[in-house]
């Protein structure tokens, strides 16, 4: 009624719509394309022991369990310096620690070259989990300081992409670099593979310390208006009862219920990352270049799936069947796939659909914990989530690894990836749509 009596409200109420978009827009290209192709080298310097594996466990005489092992005490130097760091990046500021991330797992990335015995192996792990601590959930608190919550899930995704973009782009390269340089200096073509992957992340640490501010207030690129803007967006979309303080993020139940799904989300993503190429050369592909470009194609559509999902539950402002129907549909995949597992053509199509399923309900669960913390509350129960996801990576790579050991099988470590989905699918529902769906 207010409207009808004075129209020159809607006018004006539009103007400033349109002008906030248009900060957004900018302020979106200006930062996301960084960190989404960080990611990118993050996750490749993560996950490239799935291919170095190929060559590497045969040359230097590694079991599955030692490989299982060695993949997992990533995660564990991950999840111990996972809250700290996080909280020191709220202090410090986003520039300068994600730099200092990604300039350090670069250079420990690269000396896992030099690997010869099992315990050298664990140690370079465990220094590259706790190097890379603090990124993924410093990048999720970094983005909330910027976009209200009903912008978040098409920014999340934007910025998850950098995954299957990893699987996509960093599968086939991988392969190849594998089998062009394999001999070249004397040096087998997974110590190559160390070397040469872990360059970019020290180049783009060094990118980031030029490039990306820390605050709105630290933007050289906004006039002073333009960022009053953002702030009265981001303190309007605050909620009276949030939680912002550190203590109440470790008491907030729901923040362990989301920890305990990210676990199982992760178990799943860890699992095609550490495992597929193992999978696709067991189905009976043997060229290492093929099995890169076969582990790629998995990724493709996930990346279409995880931007429409993600813009869909935020303009329908719903999180939970956005988050737990493509949760359903990748157990649905990794359950079906041990059926399958001589056919090449039906495990890429069924890793394909459970990537698909894996990577479109992540941006969507991601805007979860911002909808009841903030401040302090946000950077501690973010990071308490993201470094409870770690216990996924570590079912992935040495729950799996001893399974595998012990029934010389895949078999039983992909029905227990299948169960823990279905687990997480039913947990997200769990949650109240009036909390969640904002």
């Amino acid at each position: 009624m207010s409207q009808i009596l004075n129209p020159g409200a809607v006018s004006t109420t539009s103007v400033e719509t349109d002008d906030t978009d248009k900060i957004y827009n900018r302020l979106t290209w200006r930062i996301l394309p960084l960190l989404c192709v960080c990611y990118v080298a993050a996750y490749l310097d993560r996950v490239n022991i799935s291919f170095a594996k190929l060559q590497m466990q045969s040359e230097l005489a590694f079991s599955d369990a030692v490989y299982g092992l060695g993949a997992g005490l990533f995660f564990i130097g991950y999840m111990l310096f996972e809250v700290p760091s996080n909280l020191i990046l709220q202090r410090m500021g986003a520039r300068v620690w994600i730099a200092r991330i990604m300039i350090t797992w670069g250079i420990i990335s690269a000396a896992t070259m030099f690997v010869t015995t099992p315990m050298q192996f664990y140690i370079l792990r465990f220094a590259l989990g706790v190097a890379e601590a603090g990124f993924y959930p410093g990048v999720m608190l970094y983005l909330t300081l910027w976009y209200p919550s009903y912008r978040r899930g098409k920014i999340m995704a934007f910025f998850l992409i950098a995954i299957p973009i990893s699987g996509m782009i960093g599968s086939p390269i991988s392969g190849w670099i594998m089998d062009f340089f394999d001999g070249m200096h004397d040096l087998s073509g997974w110590q190559w593979l160390f070397l040469l992957e872990a360059l970019p992340s020290i180049f783009l640490g060094i990118l980031v310390l030029a490039l990306l501010p820390s605050t709105i207030d630290s933007t050289k690129w906004l006039s002073s208006a333009e960022k009053e803007r953002l702030k009265r967006v981001l303190e309007k979309d605050q909620v009276a009862n949030s939680q912002s303080s550190v203590r109440e993020a470790f008491a907030s139940l729901k923040v362990w219920m989301l920890g305990i799904i990210d676990v199982c989300l992760m178990l799943g993503v860890y699992c095609l990352s550490f495992w597929l190429p193992t999978l696709i050369q067991e189905s009976g592909v043997t060229s290492n270049s093929q099995i890169g470009v076969l582990t790629g194609i998995t990724s493709i559509l996930a990346i279409g799936a995880l931007i429409i999902n993600g813009r869909s539950s935020d303009r329908m402002r719903e999180r939970r069947w956005h988050t737990a129907l493509p949760i359903f549909l990748a157990a649905i995949s990794v359950g079906l796939s041990p059926f399958f597992s001589s056919n090449p053509l039906i495990t890429v199509v069924l890793f394909s659909f459970a990537n698909i399923g894996l990577m479109a309900a992540l941006p969507s669960f991601w805007c979860m914990p911002g909808t009841f913390l903030r401040g302090r509350a946000a950077a501690a129960g973010i990071a308490i989530i993201a470094s409870m996801s770690t216990l996924g990576g570590i079912g992935a790579t040495v729950v799996i690894g001893a399974l595998r050991d012990l029934t010389q099988s895949s078999q039983s470590g992909m029905w227990f990836v299948a169960a823990c989905l279905l687990i997480a699918g039913f947990m997200v529902l769990g949650f109240s749509k009036k909390i969640v769906n904002r």
